[in-house]
């Protein structure tokens, strides 16, 4: 099986972006030593930055991590499995030996026998890291989901596992919120705040506006990343802006 190393890749943070200081204070919160938490949950819909966030968290912690982006041909087990190992091994070129001499054997063994061999695998790792699985959603085939689970039921300390996604996973989520294992940002987390619209109109768009003017737009954009970039990218040029914020919808 051939694999795309590109999707193994994290993007590049933006150096211009909006600093979003609590948002990264709530993603660390999560690697904290005396936390349980080893699951951190992005899940919002398109536009409100997930993957950015992530990406720009990444790299500024001192954890090592790997990236997966997922897409629709993921939904085969035998490739989601020879992905992951190939991210892991980004993180230790040694691991999953066995489990991918298994995924490439000619008679594929039981999921969980490969889900044991992983684990046992996680277990290994000489270094806490995390691991990415980003636009878990194109996901919707049982079986994978049903990997997810056994994976996420057995984590090691060694590994902290990061999914971003536009809708729930397949995931017991209300007990690991019980158990207090799971560490999630929501819509209303990645909404820009009032300061957060100005510093991106402004600072990042170069647009001038007024306080009013950008009061406006948060309101109508309800804080939504990828409307408040359309507005600022149709102002650009308008003579007139508090009339086109006026009509902006």
């Amino acid at each position: 099986m051939t694999l795309l190393t590109t999707k193994l890749y994290p993007p590049a943070a933006r150096t211009d972006g909006v600093v979003r200081t609590r948002l990264i204070q709530q993603l660390n919160a999560g690697l904290l030593a005396s936390s349980p938490c080893q699951l951190t949950l992005v899940c919002a819909p398109a536009g409100f930055g997930k993957t950015s966030l992530v990406g720009h968290w990444l790299a500024a912690v001192q954890e090592p991590f790997t990236w997966l982006s997922l897409d629709s041909g993921d939904n085969d087990p035998q490739r989601f499995l020879s992905y992951v190992v190939s991210a892991l091994q980004g993180l230790q070129p040694d691991i999953c030996e066995g489990l991918l001499a298994m995924l490439q054997a000619p008679q594929v063994p039981s999921a969980e026998v490969l889900l044991t061999a992983l684990v046992n695998d996680l277990a290994d790792l000489v270094t806490p890291s995390v691991l990415v699985l980003d636009d878990y959603h194109v996901i919707d085939n049982a079986a994978v989901d049903d990997m997810l689970r056994f994976v996420v039921a057995h984590l090691p300390p060694s590994l902290h596992l990061v999914i971003t996604t536009r809708e729930d996973p397949q995931l017991p989520l209300a007990r690991l919120r019980v158990r207090g294992q799971l560490n999630e940002l929501r819509a209303q987390d990645l909404r820009f705040s009032a300061t957060e619209s100005a510093a991106f109109l402004n600072d990042v768009m170069h647009l001038n506006l007024s306080e009013a003017d950008i009061r406006a737009l948060e309101t109508r954009t309800e804080g939504w990343i990828a409307g408040l970039q359309l507005a600022a990218l149709s102002l650009q040029g308008q003579a007139d802006t508090q009339q086109f914020i006026a009509s902006f919808t």
